[in-house]
């Protein structure tokens, strides 16, 4: 997973030397369309992805991934899964409030050269581990790293609401907030509630696109083209969309109700 896009030869050049190093590999792409320089949008992303791949597979992430003294790369084995990036607050959503099985510091850099570092390091660390190598080999343990603050919504003292932010766009511009089924669940307490986005408001949170549509209507009389939904998502998180949106045509909850990366969205309980 990558912020290179795929107009240059970046990612190309990745899976090449990937080619070229690990024997018999099966790379598969989980994005390369990262926002650049958005470590928040990169975890979002392989959160909800790497869990549904085998055991053992080996996940290089290359988003923001130049090394500078305050951007060390990391090498972590969690959950079965090995991941190898940047410390940018990325590894630190992966595995939440879970420890890590082992996370290393990559110290090869000396070894070679460095300018484009998912190709060189990343690559070498994820040939080095297809070859049952351990990762006291290629780094330091560590176990502070950075952690994007921003993913954790803020609850006001009185317990009544949930502050919150949008973290991520989909495909369809429906946009995806920090506030989980867990926390909405937690603090909520089956009370009613508002959510506040912007100029627009929901009072009612649906399972599914389709649960807000009622289908014993005839097909012409219902509200459905543009209808605004509150839902949480395969990820568990809080999502206001557009019923079957297109960005290319009538748009989607970004457009529409005006919500931007970073956005606040705020849970008012009763």
């Amino acid at each position: 997973m990558t912020d290179f896009g795929n107009k240059d030869y970046a990612v190309a050049a990745v899976k090449g030397a990937i080619l070229s190093t690990v024997e018999q590999p099966q790379i598969v792409d989980i994005s390369h369309k990262i926002a650049p320089y958005n470590p928040t949008e990169a975890a979002y992303v392989l959160k909800n992805a790497y869990k549904t791949f085998p055991k053992g597979s080996i996940h290089i992430i290359g988003v923001e991934s130049e090394k500078t003294p305050e951007n060390q790369h990391l090498a972590m084995y969690f959950d079965g899964h090995y991941f190898i990036g940047a410390d940018n607050g990325i590894f630190a959503m992966i595995k939440g409030d879970l420890k890590s099985d082992k996370m290393v510091s990559i110290n090869i850099h000396d070894k070679m050269p460095t300018s484009f570092p998912v190709l060189e390091a990343f690559v070498w660390v994820a040939a080095h581990i297809s070859r049952k190598g351990t990762l006291e080999v290629v780094g330091k343990p560590v176990e502070h790293i950075k952690e994007i603050k921003e993913l954790r919504p803020v609850i006001n003292p009185q317990g009544d609401q949930i502050l919150g932010a949008v973290i991520y766009v989909d495909n369809y511009g429906n946009v995806i907030t920090n506030i989980t089924r867990k926390i909405f669940n937690e603090v909520g307490k089956s009370r009613a509630f508002t959510i506040f986005a912007r100029n627009v408001k929901f009072r009612k949170v649906f399972e599914t696109y389709s649960d807000a549509i009622d289908f014993s209507i005839p097909k012409e009389k219902r509200d459905e083209d543009g209808k605004k939904i509150a839902l949480f998502n395969d990820a568990n998180h809080l999502e206001l969309a557009i019923y079957k949106s297109n960005t290319q045509t009538v748009g989607g909850a970004q457009s529409l109700f005006g919500l931007e990366y970073r956005e606040s969205i705020t849970v008012k309980f009763e």
